[in-house]
């Protein structure tokens, strides 16, 4: 396995979504074999994890149902706080969009960063997938950051940042997604927490491993 296959796989299991707790231990497995455990932390109540999840099923479904293959919406949500993103035809169906979203349960805000105009290409949208992942990979490779901590989303270039941290982690993350080539602009849409709020979330250490008889 190459060093950019190891560094996939552990970028796919930080980002891992828990939904029963809020913290759990996941196997490292590289080449086969198993060299560690990591734990990784969501700063969502589990309760707000499941909620999040819902919220998108549910606004996608009846956008669908609304306006059919016309648009182009991506509905992400985190912590109960949504963000609309992609295409659409005309100022009216923005506001449909939006209006679906903030009617679905247990929403409590909505971010409209829909755009104006036609449905991108499938192409441009295979470059967003990219940079997303490079922005995750800066990320994780960042060792002030917890990647687990952000969502990131891309739009036509736009880098969309979520998640509860504290102006610290903010700052930080939207520098490091700012120096990714190819990223047109970092929009902010955090809920930013107080340091003491950070330490109160964090786990404690975990325990040294026991050393075998």
């Amino acid at each position: 396995m190459t060093f950019a296959h190891q560094k996939l796989l552990g970028l796919m299991l930080v980002s891992l979504t828990l939904v029963t707790s809020l913290t759990a231990c996941f196997p490292i497995i590289v080449g086969g074999a198993v060299v560690g455990t990591m734990v990784v932390v969501d700063r969502r109540t589990s309760g707000a994890q499941l909620d999040d999840q819902n919220i998108e099923l549910r606004t996608s479904s009846r956008v669908s149902e609304k306006l059919g293959n016309r648009t182009h919406v991506n509905v992400t949500s985190y912590n109960r706080r949504v963000l609309l993103t992609g295409e659409v035809p005309n100022p009216q169906d923005s506001q449909m969009v939006e209006q679906i979203a903030a009617s679905v349960e247990s929403v409590q805000s909505v971010v409209n960063e829909l755009a104006v105009m036609g449905n991108t290409s499938l192409s441009q949208r295979s470059n967003d997938t990219w940079l997303t992942g490079r922005v995750k990979a800066a990320l994780l490779d960042a060792k002030d950051l917890n990647v687990n901590a952000f969502k990131v989303v891309t739009e036509r270039g736009i880098v969309y940042l979520m998640g509860r941290v504290t102006q610290r982690e903010a700052e930080r993350a939207s520098e490091i997604a700012r120096s990714i080539s190819g990223v047109q602009k970092v929009v902010r849409v955090f809920e930013i927490i107080s340091e003491e709020e950070l330490r109160a979330l964090s786990p404690p250490p975990a325990p040294p491993p026991k050393s075998s008889p």
